[in-house]
């Protein structure tokens, strides 16, 4: 498969960690920054590094901006300097273009300006440490799209002993078991007698709302 080259432009701590995990997993990575020894720190790290202007559309063609599969504009102290920078990668015809928001109103206007994914970090962050701080069931999670996550979620001991097809242990809830991890070993719950142990990861998917209920009825029944 074609690996995708990747232009990150503001290289902070946002952009300089999307930056070099793009290039530790092998991507072509160019980074752009107007701090010359941010750009010296990132020098051997990455693939390329610039130092340029993301306000200035000609400094970015030179800088061969236009050839990337993905621009990631990181960008985020200056909201003017955000939204040229957007436009300007727009303009140059980058096919996919992620941008690191302030807030939601910079997100409303960064995705009337046409970019593929609007990013806010803080909040993201925020909303997915809440969830786990809020069940400590839930270890991690993953947004699917039109209100749908999986969850992974350690099995209670509620549920231990129990088989994932007993109406007892799912049946109230609109919930999918997708598979058990047991001692690093994926069990799939297409045999709805696999009997649940104390420990296991239970992977599940379903509408945050159930999610919700189900998590914390287990926390009330703990």
């Amino acid at each position: 498969m074609k690996k995708r080259s990747f232009v990150v432009i503001g290289l902070g701590t946002f952009g300089s960690t999307v930056a070099c995990e793009l290039a530790r997993f092998g991507n072509p990575v160019l980074g752009i920054d107007l701090d010359r020894a941010t750009a010296n720190r990132l020098s051997d790290t990455l693939g390329d590094v610039i130092i340029a202007d993301g306000k200035d559309e000609g400094a970015l063609r030179q800088a061969g901006v236009a050839d990337y599969d993905v621009a990631v504009v990181a960008i985020g102290e200056h909201l003017e300097a955000n939204i040229l920078c957007t436009m300007n990668v727009k303009m140059l015809g980058v096919e996919k273009i992620w941008v690191k928001a302030l807030n939601r109103t910079h997100h409303r206007i960064l995705s009337k300006l046409g970019a593929t994914r609007v990013i806010l970090p803080e909040q993201e962050v925020g909303q997915h440490i809440a969830q786990m701080l809020h069940n400590p069931l839930v270890r991690d999670y993953v947004s699917l799209g039109n209100g749908y996550h999986v969850v992974d979620m350690r099995v209670p001991p509620q549920l231990s002993g129990k088989a994932v097809g007993e109406e007892t242990a799912f049946g109230t809830y609109d919930l999918r078991v997708l598979g058990v991890m047991r001692e690093g070993q994926y069990l799939s719950c297409e045999n709805k007698e696999l009997v649940l142990r104390e420990g296991d990861k239970l992977l599940l998917l379903g509408k945050r709302p159930d999610l919700r209920a189900f998590g914390d009825d287990m926390r009330a029944r703990g």
